[in-house]
Protein backbone atom coordinates (compact mmCIF):
# COMPACT_ATOMS: atom_id res chain seq x y z
CA UNK A 1 0.00 0.00 0.00
CA UNK A 2 2.85 2.13 0.62
CA UNK A 3 4.57 2.14 -3.14
CA UNK A 4 1.30 2.45 -4.24
CA UNK A 5 0.64 6.20 -2.31
CA UNK A 6 4.21 6.61 -3.05
CA UNK A 7 3.39 6.47 -7.03
CA UNK A 8 0.51 8.47 -6.59
CA UNK A 9 2.14 11.44 -5.54
CA UNK A 10 4.99 11.07 -8.02
CA UNK A 11 2.27 10.77 -10.86
CA UNK A 12 0.97 14.27 -9.57
CA UNK A 13 3.86 16.01 -9.49
CA UNK A 14 5.02 14.88 -12.63
CA UNK A 15 2.00 16.13 -14.46
CA UNK A 16 2.28 19.54 -12.71
CA UNK A 17 5.75 20.19 -13.66
CA UNK A 18 6.72 22.18 -16.66
CA UNK A 19 9.57 20.95 -19.46
CA UNK A 20 12.89 22.57 -19.35
CA UNK A 21 12.51 23.64 -22.80
CA UNK A 22 9.61 26.14 -22.11
CA UNK A 23 11.44 27.70 -19.10
CA UNK A 24 15.12 28.14 -21.09
CA UNK A 25 13.09 29.24 -24.20
CA UNK A 26 11.33 31.76 -22.26
CA UNK A 27 14.51 33.38 -20.62
CA UNK A 28 16.61 33.24 -23.58
CA UNK A 29 12.99 35.39 -25.60
CA UNK A 30 13.88 37.94 -23.02
CA UNK A 31 17.48 38.38 -22.97
CA UNK A 32 17.03 39.06 -27.26
CA UNK A 33 14.43 41.67 -26.25
CA UNK A 34 16.85 43.59 -23.51
CA UNK A 35 19.65 43.13 -26.19
CA UNK A 36 17.40 45.14 -28.68
CA UNK A 37 16.25 48.16 -26.59
CA UNK A 38 19.86 48.46 -25.44
CA UNK A 39 21.33 49.53 -29.17
CA UNK A 40 18.31 52.21 -29.36
CA UNK A 41 19.75 55.82 -28.69
CA UNK A 42 17.03 57.70 -26.97
CA UNK A 43 15.55 60.89 -28.79
CA UNK A 44 15.44 64.25 -27.03
CA UNK A 45 12.93 66.54 -26.92
CA UNK A 46 11.81 70.08 -27.13
CA UNK A 47 11.66 72.42 -24.21
CA UNK A 48 9.18 74.89 -23.28
CA UNK A 49 11.11 77.61 -24.41
CA UNK A 50 12.34 75.72 -27.63
CA UNK A 51 8.70 75.90 -29.20
CA UNK A 52 8.02 78.71 -31.52
CA UNK A 53 5.53 77.39 -33.90
CA UNK A 54 2.21 74.58 -33.81
CA UNK A 55 4.66 71.70 -35.29
CA UNK A 56 7.09 71.76 -32.25
CA UNK A 57 4.19 70.20 -30.39
CA UNK A 58 4.71 67.13 -32.15
CA UNK A 59 5.99 63.99 -29.72
CA UNK A 60 8.99 61.98 -31.62
CA UNK A 61 6.66 58.73 -30.52
CA UNK A 62 7.76 55.31 -28.85
CA UNK A 63 10.78 53.65 -30.08
CA UNK A 64 10.79 50.07 -31.95
CA UNK A 65 9.92 47.51 -29.25
CA UNK A 66 9.01 50.25 -26.25
CA UNK A 67 5.99 51.40 -24.77
CA UNK A 68 5.18 55.20 -25.51
CA UNK A 69 5.21 57.66 -22.20
CA UNK A 70 2.88 60.78 -22.31
CA UNK A 71 6.30 62.35 -22.89
CA UNK A 72 6.70 60.72 -26.18
CA UNK A 73 3.50 60.40 -27.55
CA UNK A 74 1.60 63.64 -26.41
CA UNK A 75 0.67 66.48 -29.01
CA UNK A 76 -0.75 70.02 -29.20
CA UNK A 77 -1.91 71.32 -26.31
CA UNK A 78 -1.32 68.50 -24.08
CA UNK A 79 1.95 68.42 -24.84
CA UNK A 80 2.96 72.29 -23.99
CA UNK A 81 1.08 71.56 -20.35
CA UNK A 82 3.34 68.46 -19.62
CA UNK A 83 7.00 70.34 -21.01
CA UNK A 84 5.39 73.36 -18.66
CA UNK A 85 4.81 70.71 -15.99
CA UNK A 86 8.65 69.48 -16.19
CA UNK A 87 10.57 72.89 -16.20
CA UNK A 88 8.07 73.85 -13.15
CA UNK A 89 5.83 76.30 -15.03
CA UNK A 90 1.86 76.21 -14.62
CA UNK A 91 1.10 76.70 -18.24
CA UNK A 92 -2.91 77.32 -17.37
CA UNK A 93 -2.48 78.87 -13.82
CA UNK A 94 -4.83 76.55 -12.44
CA UNK A 95 -4.92 78.91 -8.95
CA UNK A 96 -8.31 79.44 -7.27
CA UNK A 97 -9.96 83.25 -7.80
CA UNK A 98 -9.62 85.48 -4.97
CA UNK A 99 -12.56 84.90 -2.46
CA UNK A 100 -11.10 86.65 0.38
CA UNK A 101 -13.59 89.71 -0.94
CA UNK A 102 -16.19 90.36 -2.94
CA UNK A 103 -15.74 92.30 -6.28
CA UNK A 104 -16.97 95.60 -7.07
CA UNK A 105 -17.30 97.61 -10.17
CA UNK A 106 -14.39 99.96 -9.08
CA UNK A 107 -12.20 96.79 -8.26
CA UNK A 108 -13.63 93.42 -10.09
CA UNK A 109 -12.34 90.02 -9.33
CA UNK A 110 -9.84 89.33 -12.49
CA UNK A 111 -10.58 86.25 -14.76
CA UNK A 112 -7.59 85.90 -17.54
CA UNK A 113 -8.76 83.76 -20.39
CA UNK A 114 -6.28 82.88 -23.31
CA UNK A 115 -10.01 82.31 -25.52
CA UNK A 116 -12.78 84.71 -26.71
CA UNK A 117 -14.83 83.47 -23.42
CA UNK A 118 -14.33 82.07 -19.93
CA UNK A 119 -16.37 80.71 -17.61
CA UNK A 120 -16.15 81.15 -13.65
CA UNK A 121 -17.60 79.48 -10.53
CA UNK A 122 -18.51 81.73 -7.78
CA UNK A 123 -19.12 80.54 -4.44
CA UNK A 124 -19.49 83.73 -2.46
CA UNK A 125 -17.63 85.87 -0.34
CA UNK A 126 -16.15 84.31 1.95
CA UNK A 127 -15.52 80.82 0.28
CA UNK A 128 -18.57 78.50 0.31
CA UNK A 129 -20.94 80.98 1.02
CA UNK A 130 -23.17 80.22 -1.63
CA UNK A 131 -23.60 77.22 -4.29
CA UNK A 132 -21.32 77.30 -6.93
CA UNK A 133 -22.63 80.13 -9.54
CA UNK A 134 -21.03 79.40 -13.29
CA UNK A 135 -21.20 82.85 -14.86
CA UNK A 136 -20.22 83.51 -18.73
CA UNK A 137 -17.85 86.49 -20.11
CA UNK A 138 -16.48 87.02 -23.13
CA UNK A 139 -14.32 89.68 -24.93
CA UNK A 140 -17.57 91.33 -25.68
CA UNK A 141 -18.91 91.28 -22.16
CA UNK A 142 -16.35 91.20 -20.32
CA UNK A 143 -17.89 91.95 -16.91
CA UNK A 144 -20.23 89.88 -15.12
CA UNK A 145 -21.90 90.16 -11.84
CA UNK A 146 -23.06 86.77 -9.24
CA UNK A 147 -27.16 87.46 -9.13
CA UNK A 148 -26.49 85.83 -5.51
CA UNK A 149 -23.75 87.46 -3.69
CA UNK A 150 -23.41 90.24 -6.38
CA UNK A 151 -19.48 90.19 -6.91
CA UNK A 152 -18.09 91.68 -9.65
CA UNK A 153 -15.89 89.41 -12.02
CA UNK A 154 -14.03 91.02 -15.11
CA UNK A 155 -12.33 88.83 -17.78
CA UNK A 156 -8.94 90.32 -18.88
CA UNK A 157 -7.84 88.46 -22.46
CA UNK A 158 -4.19 87.74 -22.45
CA UNK A 159 -4.65 85.68 -25.67
CA UNK A 160 -2.96 86.43 -29.15
CA UNK A 161 -3.72 90.02 -30.67
CA UNK A 162 -5.62 89.68 -33.66
CA UNK A 163 -3.88 90.69 -36.43
CA UNK A 164 -6.92 92.12 -38.41
CA UNK A 165 -8.70 88.84 -38.81
CA UNK A 166 -12.29 88.93 -37.04
CA UNK A 167 -12.27 85.79 -35.16
CA UNK A 168 -15.21 87.03 -32.68
CA UNK A 169 -17.80 85.84 -36.30
CA UNK A 170 -19.48 82.54 -35.15
CA UNK A 171 -21.52 80.26 -37.99
CA UNK A 172 -23.11 78.36 -35.40
CA UNK A 173 -27.06 79.01 -33.93
CA UNK A 174 -27.80 82.19 -32.21
CA UNK A 175 -26.62 83.02 -28.13
CA UNK A 176 -30.11 82.57 -26.29
CA UNK A 177 -31.56 85.81 -24.91
CA UNK A 178 -31.63 86.12 -21.18
CA UNK A 179 -33.03 88.74 -18.86
CA UNK A 180 -29.90 90.69 -18.80
CA UNK A 181 -30.38 91.37 -22.50
CA UNK A 182 -33.59 93.51 -21.87
CA UNK A 183 -31.90 96.09 -19.23
CA UNK A 184 -31.01 99.24 -20.30
CA UNK A 185 -27.13 99.60 -21.01
CA UNK A 186 -26.73 101.99 -18.87
CA UNK A 187 -28.08 99.94 -16.27
CA UNK A 188 -25.99 97.39 -17.22
CA UNK A 189 -22.74 98.01 -14.45
CA UNK A 190 -24.18 100.01 -11.78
Amino acid sequence: MFVQRTAAVVARRAAFAAPAVARRAFSTSMLRLEAKTEDKKVESFKTLSQIRTVDDLFGPGAQDGTTPTDIDQSTGIERLEILGKLEGKDIFDMTPLDSSRKGTMENPIIVKSGGDEQYAGCTGSPADSHVVLWLGMSRERPIERCPECGSVYKMEYIGPEDHGHDHHHHDGPEEPKTMADYIKPEYRYI
